[in-house]
C-alpha cells in the first residue's frame, strides 16, 4: 500500500507565506489600527513581495478577513492549551473566567476590535465579517461551556454562559484606553459567585 504523498515544496512555501502575511496583519492592526494597516505595509513586515501578497490576498478586506479567522482559531487553540493546566476542583470556574478575561484584553482581541469598528461603515467588510463572527461566536460559546462543565440543557445555564462572554467582551473594550483592572477584578469576583450558583446548582 502506497504511503501518503508528501506535501510539495511549493505548497509548503505557499502555506508559510500565508502564515507570515496573517501574522503581520494582526501585528499591524494592533500597532497601527485599521486605517494605518495597508497591504503594502503588511507585505513589507511579512518579508513577502507585493506580488506574492496580491496572489494570496488581492484586497485588504480579503487579507484582514483571513487574519480575523486566523486569530480566532489561534485564540481558541491557545485557550484549549491553557485549559490543560486548569484544576478540576472548586477553583476551576474562577480560573476559567480569569483565563477567558485575559483573552479579551490581549493583542488578538485588540486586532479583532479594530476590524469590528471598521466594519461598521464598510459594507464589504461588514458583509464578510458578520457570518465569520457568528461562527466564531458559536465556537467560543461552545468552548466556554465545555471548560465550565456547564450543562446547557438546564434552565438559565446557556444564558449564563453567553452573559459571561458578553461581560468579558465589554470589560475588554473598557480596558482599551485606561487600565481598568481594579474595577474588572471586582466585577468578575461578583459574577463568578453568581455563575457558580447557576452552573453548579
Amino acid at each position: 500500500m502506497a504511503g501518503a504523498v508528501p506535501r510539495a515544496p511549493q505548497q509548503e512555501r505557499s502555506r508559510v507565506t500565508r502564515a507570515r502575511l496573517l501574522e503581520a496583519t494582526v501585528e499591524c492592526l494592533v500597532e497601527q489600527g485599521w486605517s494605518g494597516t495597508t497591504t503594502t505595509l503588511v507585505a513589507t513586515r511579512a518579508g513577502v513581495s507585493r506580488g506574492a501578497q496580491l496572489h494570496h490576498y488581492p484586497t485588504k478586506a480579503a487579507l484582514v478577513m483571513a487574519a480575523v479567522a486566523h486569530l480566532a482559531d489561534r485564540r481558541a487553540t491557545e485557550i484549549r492549551a491553557e485549559a490543560q493546566a486548569l484544576p478540576t476542583g472548586p477553583d476551576r470556574l474562577d480560573r476559567v473566567v480569569d483565563m477567558l478575561a485575559a483573552a479579551f484584553t490581549g493583542p488578538l482581541f485588540v486586532a479583532a476590535l479594530e476590524v469590528w469598528v471598521a466594519a461598521r461603515t464598510d459594507a464589504e467588510l461588514r458583509g464578510a465579517l458578520v457570518p465569520l463572527e457568528a461562527r466564531v461566536g458559536r465556537e467560543m460559546h461552545r468552548l466556554t461551556a465545555e471548560l465550565l462543565g456547564a450543562d446547557e440543557r438546564r434552565p438559565g445555564v446557556r444564558e449564563a454562559v453567553q452573559a459571561t462572554l458578553d461581560l468579558l467582551r465589554g470589560l475588554g473594550v473598557a480596558n482599551l484606553l485606561t487600565d481598568d483592572s481594579a474595577r474588572r477584578a471586582t466585577l468578575l469576583a461578583a459574577w463568578k459567585q453568581q455563575l457558580k450558583g447557576i452552573v453548579n446548582s
